[in-house]
């Protein structure tokens, strides 16, 4: 069920059957607020969907709205995915990363960290982010974890930002990348009026004596820029799964253009992406031209994990395009698979959700 993106299968392989823990990475941008620009969540309370996602995977309840959240179209979020594979095979720890949300999770005793960061504002306008601070705290808090990490053990690192392949589309294309058509979206149609014109405006706020920084602050949403110096601040002494597809595909990108700025070697021996056969196989985007713009080596895999065999229609949609990843999704199946866990116990689980 593991297959190569990009690179080779020993990093995967070394990490059979050893724990993980799963840390998610929370935010809000007021970006997702543009009328079309995402299908992350439910019409006009699109902010709730991270605090929901983050809720649900921990406890398997949704506290802060009645039920569990879909879209329009009835796709329901990617935490069911990660929430089937803890039941079944159970991370370490779950700790949640508050890097901007308008709604705290409603949770006990799970970790949360608070980095005191607000929601960023949206990038057609100018995101208004202190993007070297959090940068920085990204930084500080991987050397504080590594400090604390059983060695033995290795992390995954998933994300929850609605908008947040505009916000890191946007990014890439400040940066100079020639990545254009390669970002995905949670929608099977892509609303590309919507999201070209938002990135557009987003482009003209930038300034040509603005640094690389100072461009982030502009662009780009909390998110991107944290787990940016959470990678470097491993500086590669645990194993890390980037759990996500394009949007971890541009703090990659990133990362590269930090490099770039100020100089310096960066071993990534014990660095991966990991995602689903949705953002894989999508034909609007495309991830292993973006992970092929790094100017270092990168492993990536997707889980061959989908839902031919559910006879439940809402799940069905995600074969047919809508939704592709999100909540660590793809990694969790990764994981499951690393774990010997088979696909019709997931399906079976995951429905179990759905009633």
């Amino acid at each position: 069920m593991i297959k190569n993106i990009i690179g080779n299968s020993d990093f995967i392989e070394s990490l059979r059957g050893k724990e993980a823990t799963f840390l998610l990475a929370l935010s809000n941008t007021q970006t997702a607020n543009i009328r079309g620009i995402t299908q992350a969540g439910i019409p006009g309370k699109i902010y709730l969907t991270p605090t929901l996602d983050g809720e649900f995977l921990c406890t398997g309840e949704v506290r802060s709205l009645d039920n569990v959240p879909t879209t329009l179209k009835n796709v329901p979020t990617p935490a069911l995915l990660s929430r089937a594979v803890h039941l079944l095979h159970p991370y370490k720890n779950i700790e949640l990363l508050d890097l901007g949300l308008e709604v705290k999770p409603k949770i006990e005793y799970f970790k949360i960290h608070d980095f005191g960061f607000a929601p960023s504002k949206s990038i057609a306008l100018d995101a208004g982010i202190n993007a070297i601070e959090i940068f920085q705290k990204g930084l500080d808090f991987a050397q504080k974890f590594a400090q604390e990490f059983d060695n033995n053990e290795y992390i995954i690192l998933g994300e929850s930002v609605p908008s947040g392949t505009t916000t890191a589309s946007a990014v890439a294309q400040a940066l100079a990348y020639n990545c254009k058509d390669l970002f995905s979206s949670s929608f099977k149609n892509v609303p590309n009026n919507v999201k070209d014109q938002t990135i557009s405006n987003a482009l003209k706020n930038i300034k040509a004596e603005d640094d690389l920084f100072q461009i982030l602050g502009k662009v780009s949403d909390n998110m991107l820029i944290f787990n940016a110096g959470f990678i470097l601040g491993l500086n590669n002494k645990i194993k890390l799964i980037l759990a996500g597809g394009t949007q971890m595909a541009c703090v990659l990108l990133i990362v590269n253009s930090i490099l770039k700025t100020m100089g310096g070697e960066f071993e990534t021996s014990n660095l991966a992406l990991c995602t689903t056969k949705w953002i894989f196989e999508d034909k609007n985007s495309d991830i292993k031209a973006l992970l092929e713009l790094l100017d270092f080596k990168i492993n990536a895999y997707y889980s061959d994990f989908d839902f031919s065999s559910s006879e439940h229609p809402s799940l069905k949609l995600y074969d047919e395009g809508e939704a592709k990843e999100g909540v660590g999704a793809g990694a969790s199946l990764i994981y499951a698979s690393l774990n010997g866990l088979e696909k019709e116990q997931i399906i079976k689980k995951i429905e179990s959700f759905l009633g």
